[in-house]
C-alpha cells in the first residue's frame, strides 16, 4: 500500500513538472528570468562589488593594503572626506533641485495642455496633436545649444549671442547654470506629462464633470476635485519618468553648467569616469538608483492608499468636452505662442547657427552653407569639409541607422514577449518577479549604466570545468554588438510596459478558443496575439526609435571610432567649440526621427503616446 501511495506521488511530481516544462508561459518565464538576471543583476552586482574592492590605483592611499582587497575607501572618500562636499554633496543637492522643479513645472505645464487636448474644444487638434510631441522627438542637449545661441554673452560664451547682438545683455545666470538648465529640460519633459496624463484624461468618462458643472461648480473647483484625482497616477508616474531622467541626464548640464563650474550629480559622475575613477562612480551611481527606489517606493504608498481610481465601468462612458468659451482665442493664441518659441524657434536657431559662418555675426554676407556642402577652408576650423562632404558623415549615419532599427526592432520583440508573460502572470508570483526585474534598468542613470556595462565586457569572464573554457561574458568593447546590447536591456523598462497595455487588451478566452482546436503555443501567437497588437507593436517601437536616436547618456562612455553615432558626432563637435557642424548633425538627426515617425504614423498608424 506504502509502495502504491509512493509510486503515485512519484508519478504525480512526474507530471507536474512535465507540464511545466511543456508550459509556454512557464518556458518563457525561465528564460526571461536567466536572461535578465544575467544583463542586469549581474552587471549590477559587479557594480556594487566594484565599490568594496580596491583599485591597483589606489594601493598607496591604504596602508598595508592591496590590489583587489575588500574596503570602505571609497565610500568613505565620497561621503566622508575633504572632497565630499564638492564630489558628492553639492552637485547632489544641484541635481535634487533641478530634477524637483523640473518635474513639477513639467507635470503643470504638460497636464494643463493635455488637459485641453482632451478635455476641451481647443480648435486645431490635430495640429497641436503633432506639434506637441515635436520636443521629445528633439534631444535635450540640442535645445540646450539653442539656448547659449540666444543668451549667450562674449564674456563666457566667446562671442555673443542673438540677444547680445540686438544690443541686449543678458545676465550670465540666465545663459548659463540651474536656471537655463530648469528651463531648458522642462521644455523638453513636459512632452512626457503630457503623453501619460493625456492618455489617462482619454480614459475618463466625461460624464463626471458634467455633474459637477449641473451642480453649479466651476471649471477649477471640477479640476480640483473631480478631474485631478482620477489622473493622480498618471501624474504620479508622470513625476517618477521626468525625475529620474532629470537626475541621471547628462548632455543639458554638460553644455549649461561645466563652464560656470556648475556641476550635478550626472556630470560628475561622467567626469569620475573619464579620471578613471570607476569605484567613485558606482558608488555614486547606487546613490541615484537609491533615490530613484526611494521615490517609487514612496509614490507606491501614496497611490496604493487610494483603491478608488476606476474610469472605465460596464456601462460605457461619454467623452464630452467642455467649452472655452470666451477664452478660446486667447488659449489658442498661448499654444501658438508656446509652440513658436519652445519647438520651433529651437529648431529655427539650429538652422541659422548652421548657416553662420562666424557665430555672432547676423550680417547677410555671414551666411552659407559651408558647414553643410562645403570644400573645407584652411582658415575656418582646420580645413575640416561640410558634414555631407566628410567621408565620415556617412559612416556615422550608417550606424545610427543601424543601430535604431535592430535595437528597436529586438526591444520591442522582448517587449512584447515580456508584457505577454507580466499580462498573463499579472496575478502569479512569476509574473510579478519579471516585471520587477524587467523594471531594475529604468533606475540605473543612463550614463551609469553604460559604465556598468563598460565594467562588465572590457574583460573576459570565463571558466575552466573539465578542460573545457566557457565564457559568460566576453570582451565586447569597442563593438556594434555592445552598443546593441545596452541599449536593448536599457530600454526594456518602456517596450515591456508598452508590450504588457499591448497584450492586457488582448482577451485570453481568444488563445483559449484557439487551444481547444489544438493550436499550439506558437501558432496562437503567430495567427491570434500577433496579429492583434501589431498596431501597439509599431507604437513601441516608434517609442523605442525615436529615443534611442537621439542617445547620448547612455552610449557616451562607450563608443569607439569605428561606432559613432549622430549623437555623439554632434557633441565631439560641439565639445571641440564646432557648434555650427554639431548643429548641421543635430537638424539631420531631427528630420530622420521626425519623417520615420511621420511614415510609421500615416501608413502603419503608429502613436507613441500608445507606447506610453
Amino acid at each position: 500500500m506504502k509502495e502504491s501511495r509512493s509510486y503515485s506521488s512519484v508519478r504525480r511530481t512526474k507530471n507536474w513538472v512535465k507540464n511545466g516544462i511543456r508550459s509556454p508561459y512557464n518556458v518563457m518565464v525561465a528564460a526571461a528570468v536567466a536572461a535578465l538576471a544575467c544583463l542586469v543583476i549581474v552587471p549590477l552586482i559587479e557594480m556594487v562589488v566594484t565599490t568594496f574592492k580596491l583599485a591597483a590605483r589606489d594601493v598607496r592611499r591604504v596602508e598595508g593594503a592591496q590590489a583587489g582587497d575588500w574596503s570602505l575607501y571609497y565610500w568613505k572618500k565620497l561621503l566622508c572626506s575633504e572632497v565630499s562636499q564638492n564630489m558628492l554633496y553639492k552637485p547632489l543637492m544641484h541635481s535634487l533641485l533641478i530634477a524637483t522643479a523640473v518635474s513639477v513645472l513639467s507635470i503643470g505645464l504638460g497636464g494643463a495642455i493635455a488637459w485641453l487636448m482632451v478635455r476641451s474644444d481647443l480648435p486645431f487638434k490635430k495640429f497641436f496633436s503633432l506639434a506637441m510631441i515635436v520636443p521629445y522627438m528633439i534631444p535635450s542637449w540640442c535645445k540646450s545649444m539653442a539656448w547659449i545661441a540666444v543668451f549667450k554673452t562674449a564674456r563666457i560664451g566667446g562671442t555673443q549671442g542673438f540677444l547680445s547682438y540686438l544690443g541686449l545683455e543678458p545676465p550670465d545666470w540666465l545663459a548659463y547654470g540651474p536656471i537655463a538648465i530648469i528651463c531648458v529640460l522642462t521644455i523638453h519633459y513636459y512632452a512626457y506629462a503630457y503623453l501619460l496624463i493625456s492618455a489617462s484624461f482619454r480614459s475618463i468618462n466625461s460624464e463626471l464633470e458634467e455633474m459637477g458643472e449641473i451642480l453649479g461648480a466651476g471649471k477649477l473647483l471640477m479640476l480640483r476635485k473631480i478631474t485631478f484625482p482620477l489622473v493622480m497616477p498618471a501624474i504620479a508616474s508622470s513625476f517618477i519618468l521626468i525625475f529620474s531622467k532629470a537626475m541621471g541626464t547628462f548632455g543639458v548640464p554638460a553644455f549649461l553648467g561645466l563652464k560656470t563650474g556648475y556641476y550635478t550629480i550626472s556630470t560628475m559622475l561622467y567626469t569620475s569616469i573619464k579620471q578613471q575613477q570607476t569605484a567613485m562612480a558606482f558608488s555614486i551611481s547606487l546613490i541615484l538608483i537609491g533615490i530613484a527606489a526611494v521615490i517609487i517606493f514612496i509614490n507606491q504608498q501614496v497611490i496604493g492608499t487610494r483603491k478608488s481610481y476606476a474610469t472605465i465601468g460596464g456601462k460605457g462612458g461619454r467623452s464630452n468636452v467642455l467649452s472655452l468659451n470666451k477664452w478660446k482665442p486667447m488659449v489658442v493664441g498661448l499654444l501658438f505662442l508656446f509652440l513658436g518659441f519652445c519647438v520651433f524657434l529651437p529648431i529655427g536657431i539650429l538652422v541659422l547657427q548652421s548657416l553662420m559662418l562666424k557665430l555672432g555675426d547676423y550680417s547677410f554676407s555671414n551666411f552659407s552653407l559651408h558647414y553643410w556642402v562645403g570644400l573645407g577652408k584652411p582658415d575656418i576650423f582646420y580645413g575640416e569639409p561640410g558634414v555631407f562632404r566628410n567621408p565620415q558623415f556617412l559612416q556615422v549615419l550608417g550606424n545610427s541607422l543601424k543601430l535604431v532599427v535592430v535595437a528597436s526592432l529586438v526591444a520591442t520583440v522582448f517587449g512584447q514577449l515580456i508584457g505577454y508573460v507580466t499580462s498573463r502572470g499579472r496575478q502569479l508570483k512569476s509574473g510579478k518577479l519579471v516585471e520587477q526585474l524587467v523594471f531594475i534598468p529604468y533606475l540605473i542613470p543612463s550614463i551609469a549604466f553604460g559604465a556598468m556595462y563598460l565594467s562588465m565586457f572590457s574583460v573576459e569572464r570565463a571558466v575552466t570545468f573539465a578542460g573545457l573554457k566557457v565564457t559568460f561574458f566576453p570582451v565586447l568593447y569597442g563593438s556594434f554588438l555592445l552598443l546593441v546590447l545596452v541599449t536593448v536591456v536599457k530600454n526594456l523598462p518602456f517596450s515591456s510596459r508598452a508590450g504588457s497595455a499591448n497584450m492586457m487588451q488582448i482577451n485570453v478566452e481568444l488563445e483559449e478558443a484557439a487551444q481547444i482546436e489544438n493550436a499550439g503555443f506558437i501558432t496562437r501567437f503567430r495567427r491570434i496575439v500577433f496579429p492583434l497588437s501589431k498596431g501597439g507593436f509599431m507604437s513601441g517601437f516608434m517609442l523605442i526609435f525615436m529615443a534611442v536616436m537621439k542617445e547620448l547618456d547612455l552610449l557616451v562612455i562607450l563608443i569607439s571610432p569605428n561606432t559613432q553615432t549622430l549623437p555623439y558626432m554632434a557633441y565631439s563637435y560641439m565639445s571641440g567649440g564646432m557648434e555650427q557642424f554639431s548643429n548641421v548633425v543635430a537638424i539631420i538627426m531631427f528630420v530622420v526621427v521626425f519623417v520615420i515617425y511621420w511614415i510609421a504614423n500615416k501608413f502603419f498608424n503608429a502613436d507613441i503616446t500608445q507606447g506610453f
